[in-house]
């Protein structure tokens, strides 16, 4: 089996579990590091760099919210996942809010695990295939190079994945897109069905870029389809510039 590599910090308060995990994840060739809480695993970014870090939501102290906060603004192409027991829509929009690229409800196979580490890896090493060159659509204006996205002038901001979702409807606005498509290409193949993934980063979105989330005009869905981001010619009649 080929070695892989891939420095892994893993934040989980309960030992049973992170020694399961490390166990697991051993065989995969992932160098690991362990630590029972977030206040233990800041420090280590400063001294260490990693590709991973695997995080629990529900930990004493600090908490998993505020550590996976805290480790983006530390270490902003750290890949993220979040390890919960919960499944609720209020746990994964906060911790893809706080930065997370990605979360895992517990219990889970380790195929499925290294499986998502990987892809998050693969999603953050992955150069865009789209240039550089500044979109303006509306008042809504994203730079790739700078990974920026302004409203009406005043930044936004988004999560890793908040920002590839926009930029890939952004960059085929009134083009609709596929759910498998735009799932595939932001998340990776093993994605392709995770329409939950896609509705919940399209809320976050909306809530974030629409002056009316429940009546977009920036974000639009094609019932049944897929989505698309509005073109510049039919904003110019409903949006102030």
């Amino acid at each position: 089996m080929n070695k892989s590599h891939i420095r892994l910090l893993i934040v989980e308060d309960d030992a049973l579990i992170r020694h399961a995990v490390r166990t697991a994840l051993d065989i995969f060739g992932f160098d690991i590091t362990e630590v029972p809480r977030g206040e233990e695993a800041l420090p280590l970014l400063g001294a260490m760099r990693y590709d991973a870090a695997l995080v629990d939501i529900n930990m004493p102290g600090m908490g998993g919210i505020e550590t996976c906060r805290q480790m983006r603004q530390l270490s902003p192409s750290l890949a993220i996942l979040m390890l919960t027991v919960r499944d609720s829509e209020e746990d994964k929009v906060r911790a893809l809010d706080a930065g997370a690229d990605d979360y895992v409800t517990k219990p889970f196979h380790v195929r499925e695990l290294t499986a998502r580490i990987r892809a998050v890896l693969r999603r953050i090493q992955t150069p865009h295939s789209i240039d550089d060159d500044v979109i303006q659509i509306g008042n809504i204006e994203l730079d790739p190079a700078r990974r920026v996205v302004r409203k009406s002038g005043q930044t936004v901001h988004l999560t890793p994945k908040e920002f590839d979702l926009l930029h890939y409807l952004m960059a085929r606005s009134g083009l609709p897109i596929p759910h498998a498509r735009l799932l595939t290409t932001v998340w990776g193949a093993e994605y392709r069905k995770e329409l939950e993934y896609l509705r919940t980063y399209m809320s976050q979105l909306r809530k974030k870029l629409e002056d009316n989330p429940s009546d977009p005009v920036y974000l639009l869905t094609d019932s049944h389809f897929g989505y698309r981001f509005a073109e510049e010619t039919l904003l110019s009649r409903g949006v102030d510039g």
